[in-house]
């Protein structure tokens, strides 16, 4: 279970606080307005920023003391973060060991997870090489090779179109669904939240609000929400 307990951010005007809890292996969307905190959040959770108070919980152990190497976590980003001198197959190997010095079956692994999602044969391709949905799969290769149980997602898929973005969205929760992770996803369009969320945090007002069912907060929003939706 992923809890932040008595959270407080603060970055001069900005605030934010969070108290609440995520079931594990939960996929949950972090939505709101731009400028909200919804990223910042997700800086805290895997420690590339430190709260302002309060803890950051994974299975009862505090976090704070990690760096965001040494956390149970990975992260995913817009620009997908690969190395564009790196083929595919070597970006997805750093999830393993950063010097690349692999072993066979390390390597056996690296092509496992391109295959699963999608990008079998294509492991000696250039970023440049791909297209924007293939780069996307070789950032969540890996993140899926790395194993980590707690996956962060800060709109990954925000410059896909909206076929290739479902299409994305749908893969990863079937990953997390085989894995058993627990996935954060920041979005700003419901129908991001609606496609694989269940259970939904409202980020607004300064305020991440406690996880609710995404359907059942969609049908019935709280006026944070209908402002925000419009």
């Amino acid at each position: 279970m992923l809890r932040l307990e008595r959270l407080g951010i603060v970055q001069g005007a900005f605030r934010l606080s969070a108290d609440l809890a995520i079931e594990t292996g939960r996929i949950i969307a972090l939505l709101g307005p731009s400028g909200a905190g919804k990223s910042t959040l997700l800086d805290v959770i895997a420690g590339f920023l430190p709260p302002t108070s309060g803890r950051v919980l994974w299975n009862d152990a505090d976090l704070a003391p990690l760096p965001p190497g040494a956390r149970p976590v990975s992260m995913l980003f817009q620009d997908n973060n690969l190395f564009p001198h790196l083929s595919a197959a070597q970006n997805v190997g750093l999830g393993l060991r950063p010097d690349l010095r692999l072993s066979a079956d390390q390597r056996s692994a690296v092509d496992l997870a391109l295959t699963r999602v999608g990008l079998e044969g294509l492991g000696a391709r250039k970023p440049a090489e791909l297209s924007g949905g293939q780069r996307s799969r070789v950032a969540l290769a890996r993140m899926l090779l790395r194993g980590r149980p707690l996956m962060l997602l800060d709109e990954p898929f925000a410059a896909l179109g909206p076929a290739l973005k479902a299409e994305m969205l749908g893969l990863v929760a079937e990953l997390a669904r085989e894995t058993g992770a627990t996935v954060l996803l920041v979005t700003h369009d419901p129908a991001d939240a609606g496609a694989i969320a269940d259970e939904t945090v409202l980020v607004a007002d300064g305020i991440a609000h406690p996880p609710r069912p995404t359907r059942a907060l969609l049908a019935d929003p709280p006026a944070a929400l209908r402002a925000y939706l419009g």
